[in-house]
């Protein structure tokens, strides 16, 4: 098996000054995506929170800051 170097060799590059860098101008534009290539998803629109899973998160912070809270009051007092 014979490997072959996928970069390219400085010297023979185009575009490429002195110290390897590109001058503005000479990069091409960014490749373009495609959304639309996979399968249409259906089962998992995004539609933000579920309102189950926020009042879980929300009753438990309540939980955690009323204890934080009665710990503070029993050392004051």
């Amino acid at each position: 098996m014979s490997h072959v170097n996928p970069d390219p060799e400085p010297e023979r590059s185009t575009g490429l000054e002195p110290g390897g860098s590109v001058p503005p101008g000479e990069t091409p534009p960014a490749e373009s995506s495609m959304p639309e290539a996979g399968p249409q998803e259906t089962h998992n629109p995004p539609k933000g929170w579920g309102k189950a899973p926020l009042t879980v998160i929300l009753v438990l912070a309540i939980a955690v800051a009323a204890l934080f809270l009665a710990i503070a009051l029993s050392l004051i007092l």
